[in-house]
């Protein structure tokens, strides 16, 4: 996953060889994930290999490195895993959520807000590009919630426009498609990269 540049510098200067060493040394280029992810849809190892198409979406496997204590800064190999972009993306979801309000609130106050963080009647946009037309509109359909006027959804071709005030929302819209084949894990994965 994308280092985000308000965390780099929690990395250590040789966070790449570590990485590296990580990922094509001891995984030997194959994700690491035993399960722990969560995703449900591998028994034991799972099978993806850096650079080949992911098992289920067919999507090119990026290996990344997760930090199973979610500290940058603990680069002890037995705190590291291999994983590829789609268990990553999972592992990391409930970490996410809890993270989300602290950044909105710090975003807020260095912003000298004190407030909500978006204006009443402004509504943030993330797009999620989804396999084809028809998941695109599978993923709207299980999505829209009627009466909910703190969170949007609707279809533009092959791409899903998620409006929303808490970002678990486009995170949980784009976990359920990734889960349910209607998005490649990668495009899941941009969505965070969006919030």
């Amino acid at each position: 996953m994308p280092i985000r540049p308000e965390n780099r510098r929690r990395y250590p200067a040789n966070w790449l060889e570590i990485s590296a060493s990580i990922r094509f040394g001891r995984a030997d280029r194959r994700c690491e994930c035993l399960g722990e992810c969560g995703r449900g849809t591998h028994d034991g190892r799972c099978p993806n290999v850096h650079g080949f198409p992911a098992y289920g979406t067919g999507s090119e496997v990026v290996l990344t490195v997760a930090h199973l204590d979610h500290t940058p800064e603990n680069c002890d190999p037995a705190n590291l895993r291999a994983m590829c972009q789609g268990c990553h993306l999972h592992y990391d979801r409930e970490h996410h959520r809890q993270t989300a309000a602290a950044t909105r609130r710090a975003a807020a106050e260095a912003a000298g807000q004190l407030t909500l963080d978006h204006q009443e009647n402004e509504m943030p946009e993330v797009r999620l590009t989804c396999i084809s037309p028809e998941a695109a509109a599978a993923v709207v359909a299980e999505a829209t919630r009627p009466g909910d006027t703190v969170h949007t959804v609707r279809q533009d071709g092959t791409t899903v426009v998620i409006g929303y005030h808490d970002k678990r929302w486009p995170l949980d819209v784009a976990d359920w498609a990734g889960e349910h084949g209607h998005a490649h894990d990668g495009d899941a994965a941009r969505v965070i990269a969006q919030l």
